[in-house]
């Protein structure tokens, strides 16, 4: 009985509806905010070294855009999953390597950002692996 439940909730439109919002609501709303300030954009590309800064800003809103409209529709789902977890691998080394940091505060602060973001990458896994298999 519990089963029959639990695989109603979780098979119904809403329910995975509301979870890819979720997965790919950080990805929009950086992207939305990017295009938003262009500039605050650019410059946090040139905060990583990345030139030239106005193109991978673009990069970036293109691949959060595109990535985050794709899963949250179900259209390539599962390529769109990849992408974004690769994408959000690579944002996340060279954006918090907490291992760099001396002071205790800042080595917890980018710590827990890197291994949320892992979170982030285990979910884009397995909306690709489940999306894969319909």
């Amino acid at each position: 009985m519990a089963k029959d439940l639990i695989e109603r909730v979780t098979g119904s439109r809403w329910f995975l509806a509301s979870a890819r919002l979720a997965l790919v609501a950080p990805f929009l709303t950086s992207a939305i905010a990017k295009l938003v300030d262009p500039t605050g954009a650019t410059a946090e590309m040139q905060q990583f070294g990345l030139t030239p800064a106005g193109l991978f800003a673009g990069f970036v809103i293109a691949v959060q855009l595109a990535g985050g409209i794709a899963v949250l529709v179900g259209r390539c789902s599962a390529i769109a999953a990849g992408v974004l977890a690769l994408f959000t691998l690579a944002a996340t080394l060279l954006a918090h390597p907490f291992w760099s940091f001396a002071d205790p505060m800042l080595w917890a602060l980018h710590r827990n950002i890197f291994v949320e973001h892992v979170a982030i990458i285990g979910g884009l896994m397995l909306a690709a692996s489940l999306s894969a298999r319909r």
